[in-house]
């Protein structure tokens, strides 16, 4: 059975927590908190597996919880549950140990599902997130790459031609091949 701790400061969002934890047979809800401070309190009492922590909470925010958390407990499996869809605060998130950012808006399902993501060791983002992640994210693959390197051996000798200024059909006659093989290649 999977401990599970929820720290959100509202109240009606750890009532659904609580409902929808308490409908899996998997989970086990070990505790609340309200703040971040008696998050840390409850994690060191309640050695939990799974945390769903709020990310905005008035004493101390859910990054500085998981900051304070991790190092004592790296086994613990934090859910970062958030209204937030900013692509800083997911990347201190998971800087900080987080294993998982989840929006508030997700449906249960998806919270369930993020729950048994992290549990395997895996990373969640949520969905919504990923896609500004990687259109964000260099690809240092393609940036350093020789864009002849791509190149066929006869593109190579065509492309040769082109910048000596040779025409589609002065390359075809040197190279033995018609005008349109010439404009394929091209």
């Amino acid at each position: 059975m999977t401990r599970v701790l929820i720290a959100d400061d509202h109240a009606i969002v750890r009532a659904g927590l609580r409902a929808l934890l308490l409908e899996e047979a998997q989970f086990d809800l070990i505790g609340e908190a309200v703040g971040g401070y008696e998050a840390i309190d409850l994690v060191e009492k309640t050695n939990p597996d799974v945390m769903i922590l709020d990310l905005s909470m008035p004493d101390l925010d859910g990054i500085s919880v998981t900051r304070k958390i991790k190092p004592q407990f790296p086994d613990l499996k934090i859910l970062i549950l958030t209204l937030h869809e900013d692509e800083a605060l997911l990347k201190e998130a998971i800087r900080a140990g987080a294993a998982g950012y989840i929006l508030k808006r997700a449906a249960e399902a998806e919270l369930i599902s993020a729950i048994r993501v992290i549990l395997r060791g895996d990373l969640y983002i949520d969905p919504s997130m990923v896609r500004g992640l990687l259109e964000e994210t260099p690809n240092p693959r393609i940036d350093q790459m020789d864009p002849t390197e791509s190149l066929t051996p006869r593109e190579t000798e065509i492309l040769r031609l082109i910048v000596e200024g040779y025409t589609n059909r002065q390359i075809g006659q040197e190279l033995n091949i018609s005008i349109r093989t010439v404009e394929g290649h091209r």
